[in-house]
């Protein structure tokens, strides 16, 4: 298993063409700065009314597959 660790703001707004279908895919920097793609879906239970914000561990399979998504908090980041 891998992951990777990365920061996300995102406005409520903005998760809006997410949650609509609008848009599919999420991409964030990871920490080490590797790009970090998976579906927008999965962060759905981490919306609140201010959007999607904090530090997230992402885990997938040696074929790329999402195996899990966590949020860490809401310290720090961009």
């Amino acid at each position: 298993m891998k992951e990777q660790r990365f920061y996300l703001n995102i406005p409520a707004h903005r998760y809006l063409s997410y949650y609509e279908g609008v848009a599919k895919n999420v991409i964030a920097t990871a920490h080490d700065g590797t790009t970090v793609q998976f579906p927008a879906e999965s962060l759905r239970r981490f919306l609140t009314h201010d959007g999607v914000r904090g530090e997230f561990r992402l885990c997938y399979d040696d074929a790329n597959r999402l195996i899990s998504i966590e949020r860490l908090g809401d310290t720090g980041g961009k």
